[in-house]
C-alpha cells in the first residue's frame, strides 16, 4: 500500500481513472444543464422537475427533504416551491405533529408534469444506453451508488474532520 492507497495493477488503474474522469464528465454535463435553466422563461427548471420527481417517488416530503433531494439550499427550495404552487403543480399543508413543518405532495397536473417528463427522459436513457444489456447497466449502477457513497464519506469526513 502506498501513502495515497493500494497500488493498482497498471490495466485496473487505468480503468478506475477512466471511470473517474467519465463520471467527471458526466457531472459538468448536469452542471451545464442546471446551468442553462435559468435561460428559458416559463418552463420549469432541471432543479424544480428534480423536486416533483422527489414527491412522485415519496409522496408527501417536508421542504427541507426535497431540498436535499433537489440538491438546492432550503431558501432556493422555498423560491421554488412557491413557483410550483403557483403553477398548481403542488399542494402544501402544515404537519398536524409539528405545525413548523411544512409538507409538500403532487396536484394530479403536478403528476401529470412528471410523467410527461419521464416519458421524454425516458427515449434519452433508452437511447443512450441501448447498446448495453440489463447485467452491464446492473454493474454501472453498483459502480455509480459505490461513486455516491465515495462522495457521502468525503462530504461527512470534511465536515467532522477526525
Amino acid at each position: 500500500m502506498s501513502a495515497v492507497g493500494p497500488v493498482l495493477e497498471p490495466a485496473r488503474a487505468e480503468a478506475v481513472y477512466r471511470c473517474a474522469s467519465a463520471f467527471k464528465h458526466a457531472s459538468a454535463a448536469v452542471r451545464r444543464l442546471r446551468g442553462r435553466d435559468t435561460h428559458r422563461p416559463g418552463e420549469l427548471s432541471f432543479a424544480q422537475f428534480a423536486m416533483l420527481f422527489s414527491l412522485s417517488q415519496h409522496g408527501e416530503l417536508s421542504a427541507s427533504e426535497i431540498a436535499t433531494h433537489a440538491d438546492v439550499t432550503p431558501g432556493s427550495a422555498t423560491q421554488m416551491l412557491d413557483v410550483l404552487a403557483g403553477a398548481g403543480l403542488i399542494e402544501r399543508r402544515r404537519s398536524e405533529r409539528d405545525r413548523r413543518i411544512v409538507l409538500v405532495s403532487l396536484t394530479r397536473a403536478g403528476e401529470e408534469a412528471v410523467g410527461e417528463r419521464r416519458a421524454r427522459y425516458h427515449e434519452c436513457w433508452s437511447a443512450a444506453l441501448g447498446g448495453f444489456d440489463a447485467e452491464q447497466l446492473e454493474a454501472a449502477s453498483a459502480v455509480l451508488d459505490r461513486v455516491r457513497e465515495m462522495f457521502d464519506d468525503l462530504a461527512r469526513a470534511e465536515q467532522y474532520p477526525a
